[in-house]
């Protein structure tokens, strides 16, 4: 089992010319090194979750719409576009979708889900030598995203990104997506244009990024100076399903509500992926009377 207290102690220090040792290219007064830190094909993660499921006598039903949630005495009632189902409990993991599927269970809470497009670019194969391990930059605190960094991949590609623009669809991965219904949700919410009015400058500056190669390249320069705009190859973006209060402020960390006979976890934010199965730990642990369940997780 590994504790805080040894990942602390695992952490260490650097100066710039250690960090240029293991680093050559980075650009950096120091950095903080965590051995530990890796990567993992979260694609095969998610395939081995899906076998498992089905190796238990579960069964995954794709391309399924939630659309109305009954909490009655002996269990659950699911509406769904493709029928009806009975369950004894009900977790709810909807991410991009999940304060609709709240929502539809009949809880309303003080935040919604608003999705941020965050776009990457790979660096050509010819100029992967620059990236040896994950590289991030020290966040910045009065901006709420991590901003742009390195991350070289299990098969050797190294992703460069991401910036963070607001997608105009839940599920919005590609600049022409587009939903109404999605944007007016968004447009309509006090606590969008609060986080907006905080963070226009920075907001803008992630636009500019979004639209112009080689100013998405100059953030870049910041931590490797020899990064080039050819050197850029573009690369799948991912949706970020943000919970944001009504006041303005963004959700930081997990948010798990408790329903009578339902668990909705409404806000996973990074490192979601990496945390996941101590994510199902916790919620399984919110259970009554489920403690056969944990004993399994944790088997």
């Amino acid at each position: 089992m590994v504790t805080n207290e040894i990942v602390q102690r695992l952490k260490r220090v650097m100066g710039a010319e250690e960090l240029k040792e293991i680093e050559p290219h980075v650009n950096g007064l120091g950095a903080i090194r965590v051995p530990m830190a890796g990567i993992v094909n979260y694609r095969q993660v998610s395939e081995k979750f899906a076998d498992i499921i089905r190796e238990n006598g579960g069964e995954i039903q794709l391309g399924t719409k939630v659309e109305k949630i009954h909490e009655e005495a002996d269990g659950v009632i699911i509406e769904t576009s493709r029928g009806t189902l009975k369950a004894r409990m009900v977790i709810n993991c909807a991410g991009l979708h999940s304060d609709r599927v709240a929502a539809a269970a009949g809880y309303k809470t003080d935040m919604k889900i608003v999705p941020f497009r965050g776009e990457y670019f790979n660096l050509k194969p010819e100029k992967r030598y620059l990236v040896k391990h994950l590289i991030y930059p020290v966040p910045n605190p009065k901006f709420p995203f991590l901003g742009v960094h390195f991350t070289r991949m299990i098969g050797g590609e190294v992703d460069a990104g991401p910036n963070a623009v607001l997608s105009f669809k839940r599920e919005g991965y590609k600049k022409t997506d587009f939903n109404a219904k999605d944007l007016a949700k968004v447009l309509s919410y006090g606590g969008f244009w609060k986080l907006a009015s905080k963070f226009m400058r920075e907001g803008l500056d992630e636009y500019v990024r979004s639209f112009s190669k080689a100013q998405f390249t100059k953030s870049l320069q910041e931590l490797i100076p020899e990064n080039q705009e050819d050197d850029l190859i573009p690369a799948p973006a991912g949706v970020r399903a943000q919970a944001l209060r009504d006041d303005g402020n963004m959700v930081d960390d997990f948010h798990i509500i408790m329903g009578k006979k339902t668990v909705h976890v409404c806000n996973a934010p990074s490192p979601a992926a990496t945390a996941s199965i101590e994510i199902g730990k916790e919620v399984v642990s919110r259970i009554p009377d489920q403690a056969h369940l944990l004993t399994a997780v944790l088997n």
